[in-house]
């Protein structure tokens, strides 16, 4: 269940995912400029992701850190992994999360793995299934974590106990 937070009382941590340059043809020339994918979390199930753009890849890099203190969201962990079993869509990427027993590590791709290592996910399986795109796998992988849910919260949302949900 999301629950609201203010992201400045937290000890975040940043990650750059990818950092592109692209180019634009105008009547002088080329211009170039750099978009920045940045993931930051406190590596205790909060994590945000955020894309900057800007002529210098320092300005890039910052803006998209505070595009991603904006998009924070809160990550069901039970223990070391996920409660359960999920598939995340964005556009054409799809992420499949498997929870792992403890000791087996994040076996993830780079992309996957920088949103699970700041989320504070230790031990899970992840393969992206379709597009590879960095922006879109991200946002897949979001959408994935969004959506899990541990015993207690579908209890609450059923009015049971979570050992009735259990059986």
């Amino acid at each position: 269940m999301a629950r609201k937070f203010d992201p400045a009382t937290l000890d975040l941590e940043e990650k750059l995912v990818t950092l592109n340059r692209v180019s634009k043809t105008v009547k002088g020339g080329r211009v170039a400029r750099f978009t920045a994918l940045m993931v930051v979390g406190d590596r205790n199930g909060h994590v945000g992701y955020g894309l900057g753009k800007s002529a210098e890849v320092p300005d890039a890099i910052r803006k998209a850190v505070e595009d991603a203190k904006k998009n924070m969201v809160e990550v069901a962990v039970v223990g070391t992994t996920i409660p359960h079993e999920i598939i995340g869509h964005y556009g054409a990427g799809r992420v499949l999360l498997k929870p792992a027993p403890s000791g087996t590590g994040i076996i993830a791709g780079g992309t996957v793995r920088a949103v699970l290592e700041m989320a504070g996910i230790t031990n899970i399986r992840a393969k992206c299934l379709r597009s590879t795109n960095p922006t879109n796998v991200v946002k897949a992988t979001f959408t994935a974590l969004k959506e899990l849910r541990t015993v207690e919260d579908v209890a609450a949302v059923r009015g049971l106990d979570a050992a009735q949900v259990k059986a």
